[in-house]
């Protein structure tokens, strides 16, 4: 493990101080805000495997691993936790609804790979043919139809009881509507908290299988499977994921430099990408759900201004020991249907409006014919659930990719049109990382 400058006294921050990545405070501390950053990422990383079937003890097992994997990658310059990602949530579901945990395992597993290759080529060639392939309209629009194509999932949970997700829903609103900082960031996991009890005392939780499981014991691993007919089919349905984790990971970097104010972090962009590639193929090897930077994490770093990566190799390492209890694990999955309705139906539409927020951060231009098609098309693909199936053959493709294809020909193809007949320029260009001449940071 490296070794950290102790920061100031080692106990406090000054109002205009931040803990840098390679700094730290002491060692209770460090642990406390490692320990703090577990419970930031508890919520939203047990919510994936609950509504995958996956297991829980696997994916927090490979949520630690891939952490400490991104540190090293990165060589502790860049500070995150990788939880798990919801963009995997549809099409591991439709995988799995279609064939079986196999192929879709399979194809968490081509995501990590192509992941990396992309981050390789990110670290040689930079990060600006990103922007032009991916800019905000449309890196917007894959976000929020990968939220919005799940309203039929959080619809289907709710209504299995709807007093006890009413009840959960009402509680995670009101947390993060009263609470600041620490406690409205993790509004998400009070209301599961809040939920998992009121579903107690209405008799809806079976603890059956958490009294036969072990307190310690190695977590259930699962192989991809390569082979079965249709696995190749369910792939391409996560291969607009890519797409996503490239927004999220671009994005997680281009906030830290902002925050700690050091351009330099954004050179770390292809590390990045090829740690998070690295760690989702990894969990997709072993039976855990793919990765990804948190934001809720983010927002630990942002109310302590303590970025260190000490701090995260604390967290890294807790997940670890964590994911060593059977017993843990069948807790969490003892969350009723009901509560998982509840908070799914806030969750899966914050999904969404983070994709709506991209386009209002970057002032994306909505006068334009061709931004216009661009949401609307793929957001109705999405939302509606389009797709193309032959019984015959066993192929299909889902609302997901086909919203996805969609809106990548409209956008691309509606502006070399554009140029052809020299109608109109490209969206105007995606937001500079922090630091280059005459750019805006990225909030």
């Amino acid at each position: 493990m490296p070794a950290w400058k102790v920061h100031g006294d080692g106990r406090s921050v000054a109002p205009d101080a931040v803990v840098r990545p390679d700094e730290r405070l002491n060692w209770p501390a460090t642990i406390a805000i490692g320990v703090q950053h577990v419970i930031a990422m508890f919520g939203a990383t047990f919510l994936v495997p609950i509504l995958t079937g996956f297991p829980v003890s696997t994916t927090l097992l490979f949520s630690g691993v891939g952490t400490l994997l991104f540190l090293l990658v990165t060589r502790n310059r860049l500070p995150s936790y990788l939880g798990s990602s919801f963009a995997f949530i549809a099409p591991v579901t439709a995988a799995t609804a279609t064939s079986h945990m196999g192929s879709a395992l399979a194809g968490i597993v081509a995501v990590g790979v192509l992941l990396a290759i992309i981050g390789v080529v990110v670290h040689i060639a930079g990060v600006g043919w990103v922007d032009r392939f991916l800019p905000p309209v449309l890196a917007g629009t894959i976000v929020a139809l990968i939220g919005f194509n799940l309203a039929g999932a959080a619809h289907g949970n709710f209504a299995q009881a709807p007093i006890t997700a009413a009840f959960t829903l009402s509680v995670t609103i009101l947390f993060a509507v009263v609470f600041r900082g620490f406690l409205g960031r993790i509004s998400i996991f009070l209301g599961v908290a809040a939920g998992y009890i009121f579903a107690a005392f209405r008799g809806e939780l079976d603890f059956s299988d958490v009294g036969e499981a072990a307190w310690v014991g190695l977590p259930t691993l699962h192989m991809p499977d390569f082979v079965s007919p249709g696995t190749w089919t369910a792939m391409a349905m996560f291969l607009p994921v890519v797409l996503v984790l490239i927004a999220e990971n671009v994005g997680h970097v281009r906030g830290v430099a902002t925050m700690i104010e050091d351009p330099s972090i954004n050179e770390q962009t292809g590390k990045a990408l090829i740690a998070d590639g690295i760690s989702t193929s990894l969990a997709g090897f072993f039976g855990g759900s793919g990765t990804t930077t948190y934001g809720e994490n983010i927002g630990v770093m942002a109310s302590t201004r303590v970025y260190s990566t000490a701090a995260y190799w604390v967290a890294g390492i807790t997940a670890v020991l964590l994911s060593m209890s059977p017993k843990f694990g069948e807790i969490i999955n003892s969350v009723p249907a009901g509560v998982l309705g509840g908070v799914t139906t806030a969750l899966y539409g914050l999904i969404g409006v983070i994709g709506i927020k991209i386009w209002v951060d970057n002032r994306v231009d909505f006068s334009r014919p061709v931004n216009q098609y661009t949401a609307a098309v793929a957001l109705i693909i999405a939302v509606g659930g389009f797709m193309i199936k032959n019984d015959e053959t066993g192929f299909e493709l889902g609302g997901i990719v086909i919203a996805t294809l969609a809106a990548i020909v409209i956008y691309h193809g509606g502006n070399l049109i554009a140029r052809l007949r020299k109608t109109g320029a490209d969206d105007p260009k995606p937001l500079e990382p922090v630091g280059a001449p005459g750019g805006d940071p990225e909030d």
